[in-house]
């Protein structure tokens, strides 16, 4: 039989799910859930971080227990890569940490939206007291925390406040690191742009990047370092793609471009020569391997034609740093057949 105690409904998460289903106020309904999570913690101030994909860091979307004045201290804070609620919010974890003069201790659990088999954390929720939680404690704030998400996601579908509009579209279209497209929307550009080119007969390219050793430069120099790395490249292929292509973060270390017509190519191979270019300006050892796919030769779908494009790059990855390579129908065979070389990094 069940255990009737362990059934027994937490009143403060009851009224947390009420708040959450009852209101379409997101900010209105941020705060009652600050204060609910004051309420189940103990704790005498909290804040939720979100995105700002505008100033390029977290911000405090809402805060209980704090004077006006110390929120922007509380965002610089959050900046620092040690920071609970900047791990939170990029490694996707619990984090607790002493901030401040007072030795006090700030427990952060990150903020994640999962949609269409994509998690994407979007910021974190945040609280300060004399100590950490206690376990049972914090699996309810983690709670919290997904109804925020809860919150976040369903303002980016909210279609009757401009203001609301525009916040959801920071949150809901930018990677949090580079400031680039997110999956999400490349997605979205990708359905879109195979559609455009199956009416009109078109081809397309897709070129997807990976930074050259990264993992090694976030062993030997840290992760701000290699953070700094994929913020530096992610501006090059910005800067190097035309008008018409689109750029976005793919996943860790790749950076995925659409490139409609047959100039693809080109395309990439600037971009692979561009990083090598500004790394030897810059002193830094940099380099992007690149594969290269086609619609309609190598797929007809997203999903073929990234998998076609990964093939390409494990191609050019083999083939050594700073290269290229496009996908077995068009002319390579899957092995380093068909590379192209970019400028060594120095």
């Amino acid at each position: 039989m069940y255990d009737r105690l362990a059934l027994t409904p937490d009143p403060l998460l009851l009224a947390a799910i009420r708040a959450v289903a009852r209101s379409d106020d997101a900010d209105a309904t941020l705060d009652e859930l600050l204060e609910i999570t004051l309420r189940t913690t103990g704790a005498d101030r909290a804040a939720a971080y979100l995105w700002d994909g505008e100033r390029g860091g977290l911000a405090v979307a809402a805060a209980r227990g704090y004077d006006d004045g110390a929120l922007p201290g509380l965002e610089a804070a959050a900046a620092g890569e040690d920071n609970p609620v900047q791990l939170a919010a990029q490694e996707r974890i619990q984090a607790s940490g002493e901030t401040g003069e007072d030795g006090r201790s700030t427990t952060a659990w990150p903020v994640v939206i999962g949609r269409e088999g994509i998690e994407e954390p979007v910021g974190a929720l945040a609280i300060e007291a004399d100590a950490a939680p206690a376990p049972d404690v914090a699996e309810r704030v983690a709670a919290l925390a997904d109804l925020i998400a809860v919150v976040v996601d369903r303002a980016r579908l909210a279609t009757n406040a401009a203001e609301r509009i525009d916040w959801a579209e920071r949150v809901a279209n930018s990677d949090m690191l580079t400031g680039l497209a997110n999956a999400r929307t490349m997605l979205r550009v990708m359905e879109l742009e195979l559609a455009r080119a199956a009416r009109q007969g078109a081809e397309i390219t897709f070129a997807l990047f990976d930074v050259d050793g990264l993992t090694g430069i976030n062993d030997s120099d840290g992760r701000a370092t290699g953070d700094d790395v994929l913020r530096e490249v992610a501006a090059v292929v910005g800067e190097s793609v035309r008008a018409v292509d689109t750029v976005a973060r793919w996943g860790g270390d790749e950076f995925l471009v659409v490139a409609p017509g047959a100039k693809g190519t080109t395309v990439a191979e600037r971009i692979v020569n561009a990083v090598a270019a500004r790394a030897a300006a810059t002193k830094r050892r940099i380099t992007v391997s690149a594969g290269i796919a086609r619609f309609p030769t190598d797929g007809s779908t997203p999903e073929e034609l990234v998998e076609a494009a990964e093939s390409a790059l494990h191609a050019a990855q083999a083939a050594g740093p700073g290269t290229f390579a496009e996908a077995a129908r068009n002319g390579g065979n899957g092995t380093g057949s068909g590379v192209g070389s970019g400028a060594a990094g120095v």
